[in-house]
C-alpha cells in the first residue's frame, strides 16, 4: 500500500511539474506577443517609418522584438517573434491570429550593435508567404528580399520593393532604417505555437484556419496593423 502511495504522490508531483513548465512556455510566448505589438506600435508612430503602401500590399508581417547580438554569436541560438497574415483567399482579408517564429543565421550577429535590435519584415506576394508557413527559408536564396524603403526614400525604391518577397527594417538605438539579412533564415516555430495554443498546431494552420481565436496577449498586435492597413488595395500573386 506505501508503494501505491508512494506512486501516486510522485506521478501527481510530475503532473504538477509539467503543468508549471507549460504555464511558463505560454506565459513567455504572450510575453513576446505583447512586446511584438508594443514594438509595431511604436515603429509606426515614428516619422520615417514603414510607408504605409507598402504596408497596405504586404500579405504578412514579421515583428522580432529586442533581438540581442549574443543570441546569434551564443551557440546557435536565436531571435524569437510572431508572424500575422491576411486572412482569406489570397490574403485578402483582416489581419488574423499570429503563428510563432524564429530568425537564425550567423551573419546577423554581426550586422546588431550592443543593444538589443527589434525587426521587421514585410511578406509581400502569396509565395513568399507560402514559402514561410511551410517550410525554413533562407533570405536572399528561397525568398528575393531587399532592404525597405523608410518614408521619403519609399517612392525612389518602390519598383525595388515590390520585385521582392520580403521587405526587412530594423531599429536599434532608436534609429529605424532597411536592413539587409541576406543568408539569414526564417522558420517557423513550432514548439512556440504549441505553447501558446495549447495544442500542436501548424503555421498554416494557425493562418489559414478558421478555428484558432487570435490570443488576447497579441490583440494589440492585430489592432495597430488593421488601423494602419485594413484593407488592401492591390492584388499580388
Amino acid at each position: 500500500m506505501r508503494n501505491i502511495y508512494r506512486g501516486v504522490l510522485v506521478t501527481l508531483m510530475l503532473a504538477s511539474v509539467a503543468f508549471a513548465k507549460s504555464d511558463s512556455d505560454r506565459k513567455k510566448q504572450e510575453e513576446r506577443l505583447q512586446n511584438a505589438g508594443q514594438v509595431m506600435s511604436e515603429i509606426l508612430g515614428m516619422p520615417e517609418s514603414i510607408p504605409q503602401n507598402l504596408l497596405q500590399k504586404a500579405k504578412c508581417v514579421v515583428v522580432l522584438p529586442s533581438v540581442k547580438k549574443a543570441a546569434f554569436i551564443v551557440g546557435g541560438s536565436y531571435g524569437r517573434g510572431a508572424m500575422v497574415c491576411r486572412t482569406g483567399q489570397d490574403f485578402m482579408g483582416p489581419w488574423g491570429a499570429p503563428t510563432m517564429i524564429a530568425l537564425e543565421g550567423a551573419s546577423v550577429g554581426f550586422q546588431l550593435g550592443a543593444e538589443a535590435t527589434d525587426f521587421v519584415f514585410l511578406i509581400m506576394n502569396g509565395k513568399g508567404a507560402n514559402s514561410l508557413l511551410h517550410s525554413k527559408v533562407k533570405i536572399g536564396a528561397d525568398v528575393s528580399a531587399a532592404a525597405g524603403p523608410v518614408g521619403r526614400a519609399a517612392e525612389a525604391d518602390t519598383d525595388v520593393a515590390l520585385r521582392s518577397e520580403l521587405l526587412a527594417y530594423s531599429r536599434a538605438r532608436g534609429l529605424f532604417a532597411g536592413i539587409s539579412l541576406e543568408g539569414s533564415t526564417l522558420r517557423p516555430d513550432g514548439e512556440a505555437n504549441e505553447a501558446l495554443y495549447g495544442h500542436k498546431v501548424n503555421a498554416e494552420e494557425v493562418v489559414t484556419g478558421t478555428t484558432t481565436p487570435t490570443p488576447e496577449a497579441a490583440r494589440k498586435l492585430v489592432t495597430v496593423l488593421e488601423r494602419a492597413s485594413a484593407v488592401r488595395t492591390t492584388k499580388s500573386s
